[in-house]
């Protein structure tokens, strides 16, 4: 089977892949940073608001695809400062209602543009 790809015009790519893949009922979200897709800069503020920029374009992607936040069921969040987890999972555990996705974050030493914080996403049809 082919792959699907979707893109939401509320996004921005910051290098050659999809917002997202299809393949056999399963969605990909391609990692989302706190890009604000108008101004195509990484915005100001900290981790809760970056974690919530990062959430804004993971929503316009998984409407792109005809699904909402309910479908997710996996989620990686990669981290520049682990001693930013308390803040940045306030915002997350508002994206999602019980029972939560399934969900790894990883520490990392930098992420594109110096963002705080990327998320991705994979949802099931």
């Amino acid at each position: 089977m082919k792959r699907k790809s979707f893109t939401s015009s509320e996004a921005q790519s910051v290098g050659p892949y999809s917002h997202a893949v299809e393949m056999d009922g399963l969605i990909f979200l391609s990692g989302q940073t706190p890009l604000d897709h108008t101004t195509e800069t990484l915005i100001g503020g900290g981790i809760k608001e970056q974690t919530q920029q990062c959430f804004k374009n993971l929503q316009s992607v998984i409407k792109a695809c005809g699904l909402s936040m309910d479908d997710v069921i996996k989620t990686t969040v990669f981290l520049t400062d682990m001693s930013n987890f308390k803040e940045m999972n306030e915002i997350y555990a508002a994206q999602f209602s019980e029972p939560y996705p399934a969900r790894s974050t990883i520490g990392v030493k930098q992420l594109p543009l110096n963002a705080l914080v990327e998320i991705e996403m994979t949802a099931k049809r």
